[in-house]
């Protein structure tokens, strides 16, 4: 059972930072973090068809990052600020594993017998 949940929590975050890992992708987000806004907004700064552009808010929708709702013929977009927790979560995790790695080699190195160079 925790292997199972181990393997999802796996696959959900490689789903994450794949989305995370176009330049693109990581704009749309950033301009998302000021409020929502349509798609037709969200496009305008990118030199790319509407079809090619949609692929990317499907890409940020399908691993969770970002929300999406139809009012009449405007398509709104939203972060969805849970898949931000997990990532958040698994950074923290990883920053304690590595400041716990990284003090133990401090304290080997300053209480290590230093060798003396003989002449």
């Amino acid at each position: 059972m925790i292997l199972s949940l181990m393997e999802q929590y796996s696959e959900q975050l490689s789903g994450i930072f794949q989305a995370l890992a176009d330049p693109t992708r990581r704009a749309v987000l950033g301009r998302l973090g000021k409020g929502p806004a349509s798609i037709s907004d969200l496009a305008q700064p990118f030199d790319m068809a509407l079809p090619s552009f949609m692929k990317h808010i499907h890409f940020l929708e399908d691993s969770g990052l970002i929300q999406t709702r139809k009012e009449g013929r405007v398509r709104t977009c939203a972060l969805e600020k849970k898949q931000f927790a997990v990532v958040q979560a698994w950074l923290s995790a990883q920053r304690a594993l590595w400041e716990g790695r990284t003090d133990r080699l401090e304290q080997f190195v300053a209480t290590a017998p230093r060798k003396e160079k003989s002449k």
